[in-house]
This record gives C-alpha cells, structure tokens and sequence, in this order.
C-alpha cells in the first residue's frame, strides 16, 4: 500500500504501469494464430503443431513455480525487464527453427516469460495501489492483457498480408518485446508515482514490500497450500482448470482448423483478432453480472456457450460451408468467453484467506494453469489417434463437465453466490 502524501491518481502512472503489458502481451498474441502453419513449415504434422502451439502454456506453468520466489529478491521492475530477454531469446529460437523441436523449444522460453511478467505486473500494482483502488486498477490491468489480445492478430494479419511470410509474426512479436523494455527502461519509475511502498522484514530479516513478501510466501508455500487446501482445489480448483482448459483448447483448435481447411494464415490471424475482439467487448459486461446475480450467472452460460461453439465446429469440417462455420463458431466461442471474463480470479478471490490471500492464489493459479498447459497436449495426441474433429468435441465434453462441477460445487463452498 502506498505512503505517499499526495493524493493517489492512477492516470499518474498509466503509461509506465500498463503500457508494457499492453505491449507484451500484443507480442504474444501476435504470433499465436499462425504457430501451426510454422509449425508445418518446418517439418510437423497436424498432431505434432497442436503440441508445439501447446509449448506456451506449458512455460506458462513451469513459470508459475519459480516466478513468485524470483520477484521477491529482485523486484518487478528487474523480473519484467528480465522477462522481455529471455522472450527474446525464445523469439529469436523460433526465427531460426529448422525443426519443430527447435520452434517448440522457443515457444516454451516465451511462455516462462509470459508468466513472470504476468506475476510480477500484478504483484506491482498489489504492493502500491491503496486497497480502495485496487479493483479498478487490476480490472485495468486485466483489460489491457486482453486489448493486446486484440491488436496482436490483427497487427499480425495486416503484416502476412503484405509479407507473405508466416515468421513475420515472429517479427512482430520481437518488435513488441523491444518496446516493452524500452518502455521500462525510459520510463518515469512509477513508484515514483504511487509513493513508496510499506516496507517489513521477512523471515530472513531482509527489508520487502508487503507485495515481495507475500510473492514468497506465495512460491515457498506453493505445495503445502495445495495440500492444505485440497478439499477445494480438488472440487472448484479442477472445474476451473476445465474452464482453462476449455480457453487453451480455442487457442489451439482454431488456428490448426483453419489450417487443415486451407485458411489463409493472413486471414486466421484476422479472424481470431476480430473474435477477440469481441471477446475483449464483454469484459465488463461480465463483472456486471456477476454482482448482481452471481457468480454461476457468468460462469454456466459462459461454458455451455463455449462448449457449444466447439460441438458444432466438430462436425463442420467437411461441410462445404467450413469456412463459414469456422468464422461463426470462433465468434460464438468468443462471445461465451467474454460473459465468463474474470470469474476465476474472482472465484480464487472468494475463497481465498482474506488475512493472507497470496499462498492460496498461489496454488489456485498453478492448477488452473495445469489444466490449460494440458489441454494443449490432449489435443494434439486425439488429433494424431484420433482426428482433430474428435479432439474439438472432447474438449467440449471437458467444458460440461466443468459446468457440472461448477453447480455442484459453488453453492457449497460459495453459497452466497447461488
């Protein structure tokens, strides 16, 4: 929590706190579309593309293990420049990929990235942002992940268009990571703008922030929370995991549909953009319902809907009409997962000890991040048994069944929000 005297103005430290994430996650979101066409390029199958595309989050899980322990000793600022290097590293990887080993490789660096700049943008704003301004300020932050989500694809279309270069997405994302670390490189510091932070000792006694400390505990006590609280990761943990693993699935489904139909790369990259879009237009509206009917009111409609959209793109395929198909099931899926915006961090936010809520978000964010690093690789080995037909209605029957959970288990262990 800030000390500062003056009073707090968020719009003092907008661009420094929100332009890089703003930046680094339209880099990241640039080359997603059209990782299975590189893929194939350089020598995958089908099956084989699903899985490197799968490589992201699972860096983004390995990520979660060591990235709260790492921000607690060097701070957000440095984890956040740090992260833009080894992004480009990984960037760099899959420029000169001549295999899908080597693409995969790459991808994975750029998902350990991910994960600590992600961490330590949200640990920032934890740690300096007064408690009444918080919401707004981490909805913000929230917002701009998914703004970038937006720009990303669509940034990346108009490039493929005029380069007809699948790697140029690559580029792109290279560009963007450059402007992120020269963002936080030039930029004012915002604590100079927020005020300093409270400061304690940890148990070694060294000097933190009330943040630093609780990304510690967070990542020291990561195994015994899960343990501790296993009763709930196991109901609610695992049906948000489904959740995630639903969202990860679109991630990957869509864009090896579009290839294995004969999109375009330009135009995949247009059309997930412009769904994203609408994806990132409900994400207020979700808020919205869910204080003022629930948080099931989001949640189940937002599954069945999305669930919904890959049943039907299941048995599109060999349609003369795929393409269509493929466009309205993409915004369909969209649509479902802009009314389920932010119900997982604000169910982890229910549950959680409101007297030391970072352990228990710790290890809420782990399973769920497990659950969309697994998705990936299901895909991809139905897709080589199987077909990927098959994998797109599998993952449809993974999101009803976390419906099912979700009103089994929310009245329970939430029962105020019925």
């Amino acid at each position: 929590m800030s000390n500062s005297s003056a009073p707090f103005q968020l719009r003092q430290a907008a661009l420094p706190v929100y332009l890089p994430t703003l930046l680094f996650s339209a880099g990241e979101a640039a080359f997603i579309p059209i990782v299975p066409v590189i893929a194939q390029n350089v020598g995958a199958n089908l099956a084989t593309a699903g899985l490197v595309a799968g490589m992201l989050t699972l860096g983004i899980v390995f990520g979660d293990i060591p990235s709260g322990w790492i921000i607690s000793r060097i701070g957000e600022r440095m984890a956040m420049l740090w992260s833009t290097l080894i992004a480009l590293i990984g960037g760099g990887l899959a420029l000169a990929a001549a295999n899908p080993f080597m693409l995969g490789v790459g991808i994975f660096f750029i998902g350990l990235a991910t994960s600590a700049f992600a961490l330590a943008r949200h640990a920032f704003l934890t740690t300096f942002v007064p408690f009444e301004y918080r919401a707004r300020a981490l909805s913000t932050l929230g917002g701009m992940f998914r703004a970038g989500a937006v720009m990303g694809p669509l940034l990346s279309a108009a490039v493929l268009a005029m380069t007809h270069t699948p790697l140029a997405a690559f580029w792109l994302m290279v560009i963007f990571t450059l402007a992120t670390g020269a963002v936080l490189l030039f930029m004012p510091d915002p604590e100079k703008s927020f005020g300093r932070a409270t400061r304690m000792r940890d148990s070694s006694g060294h000097s933190v922030t009330s943040g630093e400390l609780e990304m510690e505990q967070e990542t020291n006590g990561l195994f015994s929370t899960i343990v501790q609280n296993r009763k709930v990761l196991i109901r609610l943990g695992v049906a948000s995991a489904l959740v995630m693993a639903l969202r990860s699935g679109r991630t990957v489904i869509f864009p090896l549909w579009a290839v294995s139909i004969g999109i375009k790369d330009a135009d995949t990259a247009l059309i997930i953009g412009l769904a994203t879009a609408i994806d990132f237009m409900l994400f207020f509206s979700s808020g919205q319902i869910m204080d003022k009917w629930g948080r099931l009111a989001s949640i189940v409609p937002s599954m069945i809907v999305m669930s919904s959209a890959l049943f039907v793109l299941s048995v599109t395929h060999d349609v003369s009409t795929n393409v269509f198909w493929f466009v309205a099931t993409a915004f369909l899926f969209a649509v479902g997962n802009g009314i389920g915006s932010g119900i997982l961090l604000t169910l982890a936010s229910d549950l959680a000890d409101k007297r030391n809520p970072a352990p228990f978000l710790g290890a809420w964010r782990f399973i769920t991040d497990s659950g969309a690093a697994l998705a990936p690789m299901g895909i991809a080995a139905i897709t080589a048994a199987l077909s990927l037909a098959l994998a797109s209605a599998i993952t449809g029957v993974a999101g009803l069944v976390g419906v099912i959970m979700m009103l089994i288990y929310v009245p329970r262990f939430l029962p105020r929000n019925k």
